[in-house]
């Protein structure tokens, strides 16, 4: 049920090919790319040997300003238990994929730490959760709908000034997080559990950060 207009949403295969299209042309530019002359030339002019750990915080600043904006009453697509299942789903399954992808890959790093570059992990969740802003803000505030993707792009910008990743790594992390994360709205009618649902002033929250996660718990008024 659509939280803003009362009516049964449509989960048609023509709508979800549509919500596929970016993520779709993303992963086909990124296996352009992958390994070719142009990102070999293009990451010395954008590696600064950055030492910056703000890239592990604000992959998920997007999810921040979605609970902030629910704690100022601002109207979302969904209750924020919905939100919140949506997110840990969305999340959940982009790090699985990102982390599976980077093993059977097994593509050098920039900086050689390791064979675990394509896809970038902290661009695949940052993208992910500027999904989840996108997604639950689009139709009643769309400026703070779109604002998530600054911080994506930060982040994939970020993951390559400090030389971790290779372009084709982050264009296949957005892809995937933005992948993940429009599927997981499209099929949410299939998991509409809700104990919450009449705790307008309550609201439980995931915390993200480089050390792990947890939950916060906030009222609204």
């Amino acid at each position: 049920m659509d939280s803003l207009t009362g009516s049964p949403k449509i989960h048609g295969q023509s709508s979800l090919l549509k919500k596929l299209v970016v993520p779709g042309l993303l992963t086909g530019t990124a296996l352009v790319f992958n390994n070719s002359s142009f990102e070999m030339e293009l990451q010395p002019k954008v590696n600064r040997n950055l030492s910056t750990n703000i890239d592990d915080y604000i992959r998920f600043a997007p999810l921040a300003g979605m609970y902030i904006a629910d704690g100022l009453g601002i109207k979302a697509e969904n209750h924020w238990f919905d939100q919140t299942k949506n997110a840990a789903f969305s999340l959940l399954l982009t790090q699985l994929i990102t982390t599976s992808l980077k093993v059977n890959i097994d593509k050098e790093r920039p900086n050689g730490a390791n064979n675990e570059a394509f896809p970038s992990g902290h661009t695949s969740l940052a993208f992910a959760s500027a999904t989840i802003l996108y997604e639950e803000f689009k139709n009643t505030e769309p400026l703070l709908a779109y604002s998530g993707y600054a911080f994506a792009l930060t982040t994939a910008y970020l993951r390559m000034a400090k030389n971790k990743h290779w372009f084709s790594d982050v264009i296949l992390g957005s892809a995937v997080g933005m992948a993940v994360t429009k599927l997981v709205y499209h099929f949410d009618y299939l998991f509409t559990w809700n104990p919450f649902k009449n705790s307008e002033k309550l609201v439980i929250a995931p915390n993200f950060d480089y050390t792990g996660a947890g939950l916060y718990l906030a009222i609204r008024f």
